[in-house]
């Protein structure tokens, strides 16, 4: 059987699309491992699934900091640890996530003369991604603008690969679980946890107008739960685990940033959104490419963080309601929808053509 290691790291956005491919490599007769950090999110979410190897990784920072002086030799390390990982353990080719675990592993690969295959979730590639892409025999794109920063004849636009699991949701169930009348849509908001805030603030603010037509399920982040707000109608939860299949299933439109995971979620699963992406004082500017991308394909409302009021978000759902149609054929045409095949067909091609030199 042939063997692949994954890696990446860091957030999660650099772990859930590995775990997405997994069960399609495993079903195509690859032995899967993982090389990740000693304590990193990786390690949490993967540790149990697949053999997992820890390796010492330095961050890459883009500004002053003091460990910018110890991080380097951390990496050295790194490269170190992953080569003599590589080295045991042979694997045909590697698949990287980015994040900052994945650039020693790439360099050990390249060391090795093993193919590394680079997945770039986000609009501008990130910086360990990008250190890495001399490294790389082929690149996986998620946005089709991303061709324009990176060698072209080594890329290929795949979309973000996406759990198969979100697609097994039961709508009935989640409704039940909030006593949903089965009457009204349903308005699924996705806050998440960095500047919920001021979602979570138009929301509640817009909640007395959106509740005569609609249910609203309120993803609003940790900590972020208000006791003090009680409407028939209306659910609040910090975070959910399993239950997310079900509330995917049950919304009707979705409220949501616009990180790569979120977005490619919704184009799978064909879900009328609006995005409100993380505007550029709070990140470096990728949520407002990713929703533009989105938007100039014909895929999503957008409505940006800057004149995000009750009033405005009220409109927003309005004229999202007046196009549904028009955004849902949009989302049923595209071809990034399948994201998991289109990864693992370049993984399987790269590996062979491996084999041919």
């Amino acid at each position: 059987m042939q063997k692949i290691i994954l890696t990446g790291g860091g957030s999660a956005g650099h772990v859930t699309p590995n775990l997405a491919i997994i069960p399609e490599l495993q079903k195509r007769g690859w032995i899967v491992e993982y090389i990740g950090t000693h304590n990193g999110i990786e390690r949490q979410l993967i540790g149990d699934l697949v053999p997992y190897h820890p390796i010492s990784a330095g961050k890459l920072r883009r500004y002053f900091d003091l460990q910018n002086f110890i991080d380097p030799f951390r990496v050295i390390k790194g490269v170190w640890d992953a080569f003599l990982i590589l080295r045991r353990s042979k694997p045909k080719i590697i698949f990287s996530k980015g994040g900052f675990v994945s650039l020693p592993v790439a360099a050990a690969a390249k060391l090795l003369g093993i193919p590394v295959v680079l997945h770039e979730s986000d609009f501008t590639p990130g910086l360990a991604n990008k250190l890495a892409v001399p490294l790389a025999a082929h690149l996986c794109l998620t946005f089709p603008e991303t061709m324009k920063y990176v060698p072209k004849a080594k890329a290929t636009l795949t979309g973000n690969p996406i759990r198969k699991s979100l697609f097994n949701g039961d709508p009935q169930r989640a409704r039940k679980q909030f006593g949903f009348d089965h009457r009204k849509p349903v308005i699924l908001v996705i806050g998440g946890s960095l500047g919920a805030v001021r979602i979570n603030q138009a929301v509640r603010e817009s909640l007395p107008k959106l509740l005569n037509k609609y249910q609203v399920v309120h993803i609003c982040g940790k900590g972020n739960l208000n006791p003090d707000i009680k409407f028939p109608g209306y659910q609040q939860l910090e975070y959910v685990k399993q239950e997310l299949p079900d509330i995917f299933a049950l919304a009707d439109l979705v409220i949501s940033r616009a990180g790569a995971n979120a977005l490619f979620e919704l184009l799978a699963l064909k879900k009328p959104h609006i995005l409100i992406p993380l505007s550029h004082q709070a990140s470096r500017g990728d949520q407002v490419l990713n929703a533009r991308s989105f938007a100039e394909q014909g895929f999503s409302l957008v409505l940006e963080e800057e004149q995000l009021t009750a009033d405005s978000l009220i409109a927003a759902v309005e004229q999202l309601e007046r196009d549904k149609a028009r955004y849902l054929k949009a989302m049923s045409e595209s071809k990034l929808s399948d994201a998991v095949s289109a990864v693992v067909a370049v993984i399987e091609t790269t590996a062979k053509r491996k084999d041919l030199t």
